[in-house]
């Protein structure tokens, strides 16, 4: 109880206020060109230190226009390692505060980590203390929220300019927390305050569920900024705010809301996830943006009549009798329509320099590498497989979980070309197509779509459920 009193009291508590000028080159390049530190008891400030620090490397135009500080201001400057000693003693016990607190508790910490040094300290951020004690306002940006609440800010972009006008901000906020119940929740181990982005409230990460489906990374204006799947949502959207990389962080920093759909199932979070991105275009999801061919299966005939199977980058397969984005996937198709058709690795390019492949061993190569099949023979079976790898047209039910256990979900394709998916009552008998068409919810056929569908068939092939027309049939 003695400890708990004595944390509560913010007379007991010393706070370093804290904000860096860098080069902007995002946190795994950025380099701190400005440090300003104010010490505060819970009252007054106590300490301070304040100095410009030479980067090692050129300050961007850009950053010298908004910061003012260039090359030569800090030529003559000190260097990281030169003051690292000073601010690990003026810091230390203290609680590493600022404005937006990861960025400049990354940027330090990743200074002291390139100098082998582990530096750690409790983190407060002002921008979600802001939030919680003063609701409701326009933006929380330092300068339009010192705007917004009187609070004077000389010398923006700069580093002690920007720390005093915190400082003030930092104990106006203590004024409006008497009973310091919001920062002793925020200093709690396992609030997940100082992870979280700072326009995120913990409420909104509160509620997201341990579930599979997709979720929605939101800005200010509500605008979906990235989508992605999750077996667990709520621990896959804690992962992008521990990710340093900088496409990650600019990604965080912009998110104010998170919003999600459960599927249940993690081929329906897929197919969902790929169909959203093509709706809403977010600016964070590139992978399915890119026009990236990848490669084509094709056929040709040897010297000898012998027909093989092989594959290459597109731009060297004109008409390719398949399109994938991988060799990986590639493989894993031949590797099932070897076995299914007898065919043998060698002449599929599945094996290399071998006189004959490891199939014949097991029996599943029925010996045409060592001249033991007529060409004729083979080459019969090489056409089925070019015909089912180039017209499967049939229709397919994939049976899936729902969304919870008194539902299922389902996939269909119709005729070779997805329709769709669903969700069905667990009780609901379904016995023709045109009963389970009532239950789809319509989605676009492309081709990021059929890469998904041939991946989950290469592993899931007894899964698909072959629908025979005028046949009917129970999900």
């Amino acid at each position: 109880m003695i400890a708990k009193l004595i944390f509560m009291d913010s007379t007991r508590v010393k706070y370093a206020i804290i904000d860096v000028e860098t080069t902007g080159m995002g946190i795994q390049g950025n380099r701190i060109t400005e440090i300003a530190i104010l010490v505060h008891d819970g009252k007054n400030v106590i300490d301070e230190f304040h100095s410009l620090v030479n980067p090692e490397s050129p300050i961007p135009f850009a950053i010298t226009r908004l910061t003012g500080i260039n090359d030569s201001m800090v030529s003559d400057a000190p260097k990281f390692y030169e003051i690292a000693k000073e601010v690990i003693e003026i810091t230390t016990d203290c609680v590493f505060v600022a404005h937006n607190v990861n960025f400049d508790y990354n940027v330090i910490h990743k200074e002291f980590a390139d100098l082998g040094f582990p530096y750690r300290r409790k983190k407060l951020c002002t921008v979600r203390l802001s939030r919680k004690l003063i609701p409701g306002l326009p933006s929380y940006s330092l300068g339009k929220l010192c705007a917004s609440i009187g609070i004077p800010l000389n010398d923006r972009h700069r580093a002690m300019g920007d720390t005093k006008a915190t400082t003030i901000l930092f104990e106006r906020l203590l004024s409006l927390d008497a009973e310091q119940e919001v920062f002793t929740s925020f200093l709690k181990p396992g609030s997940r305050q100082a992870t979280l982005p700072p326009g995120l409230p913990k409420d909104v990460f509160d509620q997201l569920p341990e579930a599979t489906g997709i979720y929605y990374f939101r800005d200010e204006k509500e605008e979906i900024i990235y989508v992605g799947k999750a077996l667990n949502i709520k621990k896959r959207v804690l992962s992008h705010f521990y990710d340093k990389k900088n496409r990650e962080v600019a990604m965080c920093q912009q998110t104010v809301n998170v919003t999600y759909e459960i599927t249940g199932s993690e081929l329906v979070a897929l197919l969902f996830e790929s169909s959203e991105i093509k709706k809403h275009y977010p600016v964070y999801n590139r992978a399915q943006r890119r026009n990236n061919e990848g490669f084509g299966l094709f056929s040709y005939e040897d010297r000898a009549g012998l027909i093989h199977l092989a594959w290459n980058s597109l731009k060297n397969v004109p008409n390719p009798i398949m399109k994938f984005y991988n060799t990986t996937e590639c493989r894993l198709l031949m590797e099932r329509v070897c076995e299914e058709f007898e065919l043998c690795p060698k002449y599929c390019h599945l094996q290399s320099n071998v006189n004959s492949c490891f199939h014949y061993q097991i029996k599943k190569c029925k010996g045409i590498c060592r001249g033991e099949e007529t060409l004729e023979n083979y080459n019969e079976r090489v056409k089925k497989a070019i015909d089912y790898l180039s017209n499967d047209t049939k229709s397919y039910l994939i049976p899936q979980r729902g969304r919870n256990k008194e539902e299922k979900s389902f996939v269909l394709i119709e005729n070779g070309i997805y329709q769709g998916f669903g969700f069905i009552d667990d009780q609901q008998q379904i016995s023709s197509l045109s009963e389970l068409k009532e239950f789809l919810i319509l989605k676009k056929d492309n081709r990021d779509i059929q890469r998904i569908l041939r991946g989950f068939r290469n592993k899931n092939e007894s899964k698909f459920l072959l629908l025979e027309e005028e046949t009917g049939f129970l999900i």
